[in-house]
């Protein structure tokens, strides 16, 4: 899903930006995250933003936290995405497709009142974000040996002719917003410093689960 818009830098996203808070979900850069919105709060946060620039930024809530509910505190790292797919259902429902265009670090929630949140945010620390990754330096076939291992380990099928050929920045990062993994594991995956960082963190999350499924034992995710 291309974006009619091209985002240079930092200068070119907004510094305010309305967020969407959900566990497990994970948005990372030219990557495509598909949602079905139905809340009253979200369909008014889709509104606006289509009216506006377009952008939503996903972040975890850090449900984990003491008195959480029933607006637990964010993560401080999230990835902001561009609608680039938007469908009305009928009964009430917008399905939407975000593109992800760059990490942002939060530095402060607003006080607001629309009924969803949004927050001043700063993405001078993912300017690596904004220039696509060519990944030589990623070690492709120990992520390919550890996926086939996992596919075989939970009888997966997949489609390896177009996993050879797909560019390593897709792979690394549809792998990462793909995998079963708890909030936490996710939320490394969107911290990590770069793509060879990001590529070594799933091969090591993923043998430790293979191992845990070796030896009978809970699978972590969650």
């Amino acid at each position: 899903m291309a974006s009619n818009v091209n985002y240079r830098g930092p200068a070119d996203l907004p510094d305010t930006i309305p967020v969407f808070p959900l566990t497990g979900a994970l948005l990372l850069p030219r990557g495509n995250l598909p949602l079905n919105i139905f809340e009253p709060r979200y369909l008014a946060m889709i509104d606006d933003a289509l009216r506006g620039a377009r952008l939503i930024g996903m972040i975890q809530p850090d449900e984990t936290a003491p008195g959480a509910a029933p607006n637990p505190p964010l993560y401080d790292v999230g990835c902001v995405g561009r609608i680039t797919q938007f469908q009305e259902t009928g009964d009430g429902r917008y399905l939407i497709a975000l593109s992800g265009v760059a990490r942002f670090r939060v530095r402060e929630e607003l006080t607001v009142i629309t009924p969803y949140r949004q927050c001043r945010v700063a993405y001078s620390d993912f300017e690596v974000d904004f220039t696509p990754n060519a990944g030589t330096d990623v070690d492709r076939d120990a992520l390919l040996k550890t996926l086939a291992e996992y596919l075989e380990a939970n009888s997966i099928e997949a489609d390896w002719a177009g996993i050879r050929e797909a560019p390593i920045e897709a792979l690394v990062n549809g792998l990462s917003m793909m995998s079963p993994y708890g909030p936490k594991e996710k939320q490394a995956l969107l911290e990590a410093a770069d793509l060879k960082s990001r590529a070594e963190l799933l091969i090591a999350v993923t043998e430790f689960a293979l191992a845990e499924q070796g030896e009978g034992g809970e699978k972590p995710l969650q």
